[in-house]
């Protein structure tokens, strides 16, 4: 008997699944301006729901921000000018090496001997 009912209980469970499976979905056809209405209506619960800051709430905050605002500010502004210093310095540690090495070779030019040693122009001959 416990075989009967096991059996018919998986029965009714395979057809529940064949129902289940074999229903075609519903097209939802709505209505376009029930939908606009209601979007109108639940934007008008939500808008009833906002708590407005008093004034003197917002004018802290905003100090606040300001505040905060002018300390980023002077961060960045020292940040900035130790930067620009700082290739400022290796730029024109650049051109202090470049004007040094031109002046020491000018300077080993000038020293050099300026009459080249004397070559023969004559075609060499074949051995004799």
């Amino acid at each position: 008997m416990a075989n009967k009912e096991s059996s018919e209980a998986a029965k009714k469970i395979a057809n529940a699944e064949k129902e289940k499976t074999s229903k075609k979905p519903k097209k939802n056809k709505k209505n376009i301006f029930k939908a606009i209405a209601r979007f109108f209506k639940d934007l008008k619960g939500e808008v009833k729901k906002i708590t407005w800051p008093a004034g003197k709430e917002v004018v802290k905050g905003t100090l606040i921000t300001l505040a905060c605002i002018a300390v980023i500010g002077v961060a960045v502004f020292l940040v900035d000018l130790g930067l620009t210093s700082g290739i400022d310095a290796l730029r024109e540690a650049a051109e202090n090496r470049t004007t040094a090495s031109t002046t020491a070779q000018t300077t080993v030019a000038t020293t050099a001997p300026t009459t080249a040693p004397a070559t023969s122009t004559a075609a060499p001959t074949a051995a004799e």
